[in-house]
């Protein structure tokens, strides 16, 4: 059995998340699930609610369904904690502003996360992402640094799907699109190390200035077109994004392929400083641990764009200094 623990059960991610958790379709059909939902205490009925739905499923993976108020409660003995929920940004708010607000509530979660299994794996997804998975590692130091992740799967995917639109061609022709940095407008879709069909991108896609410009931006600000057509920000799309994660760290990586993920840095690749929760490119390893992935070319403008990412991020760490004492 598997026990999985949600933040922001009862949000428009946790709707289109569960139901999939709950189905096999991530950890297959000889896996029985057990989920933890974790809300607010305002949030509570709707979280009780949606349990009754995944029950009415009566998927037959599904062991169990607990709904909480507490992230103590909710953590206990968890083998993946999921870090969907955070506060939203408000008007007027600058992204400053929203670490801030978010910063005690991962502050919490990194301390009741104490009470997981010894072997859980947390994916923080709430936003900002990078800072808040940085933040709740930083208050639990029985857990190692390695078993936190933050998602830029959904950037990953997103890449992909663009690229492969572009060339009229199927995503699943696209590989290695590598997301570095931050999950955020600063992050890096690194085009230069992505295959079409086996292929660089670059010999089947002529046009540098297009990939350079236009790509990188519709990638990079996405989110925020989506939010413009629909009115609200991407759920379902993000939740897809989250199982793709989980299954990335749960199945060895395909040689020469990989993914990814923002993990802590060692210190030690790509001229990253150590502890930023930065996204590298990834692969897992037959025994579940996973490596970023060395020596990838980097060319002048890829490294001019790690250098803003990772600017962000230090300057992002400073916002939360005082979170981390």
């Amino acid at each position: 059995m598997i026990k999985i623990a949600i933040t922001g059960a009862a949000g428009q991610i946790g709707y289109s998340l569960l139901f999939r958790l709950a189905s096999g379709e991530v950890f297959g059909p000889k896996v029985k699930v057990k989920l933890h939902l974790l809300e607010l205490p305002d949030a509570l009925k709707a979280a009780e609610g949606l349990a009754m739905e995944l029950e009415d499923c009566a998927f037959p993976t599904l062991a169990g369904v607990e709904c909480f108020d507490q992230a103590e409660d909710a953590f206990s003995g968890v083998n993946w904690a999921l870090l969907v929920g955070s506060k939203p940004r408000g008007p007027g708010m600058e992204r400053s502003d929203l670490i801030r607000a978010n910063a005690p509530i991962f502050v919490r979660q990194g301390k009741a996360l104490a009470r997981a299994a010894s072997n859980v794996r947390i994916a923080v997804v709430g936003n900002p992402c990078n800072t808040n998975a940085l933040i709740a590692q930083h208050h639990c130091k029985d857990i190692p640094a390695t078993r936190f992740s933050a998602m830029t799967m959904l950037d990953e995917n997103r890449g992909k799907a663009l690229l492969a639109k572009k060339l009229g061609l199927q995503v699943e022709e696209v590989s290695n699109l590598i997301v570095w940095g931050n999950h955020s407008p600063t992050m890096y879709p690194d085009f230069e190390n992505a295959l079409v069909g086996g292929k660089p991108v670059e010999q089947i896609c002529k046009d540098r200035k297009w990939l350079e410009t236009e790509y990188l931006t519709q990638v990079q600000q996405r989110g925020t077109a989506i939010i413009n057509a629909r009115g609200k920000s991407s759920a379902a799309s993000a939740a897809s994004a989250c199982i793709d994660h989980i299954r990335r760290f749960n199945e060895p990586t395909p040689t020469g392929e990989c993914f990814s993920a923002a993990v802590a840095s060692n210190g030690e690749h790509y001229g990253i400083p150590k502890g930023l929760i930065f996204s590298f490119p990834l692969r897992t390893l037959a025994n579940g641990t996973y490596e970023i992935v060395p020596n990838m070319p980097v060319s002048a403008f890829a490294r001019e764009k790690l250098k803003i990412t990772a600017d962000e991020l230090l300057k992002e760490r400073e916002f939360v200094q005082d979170q981390l004492l």
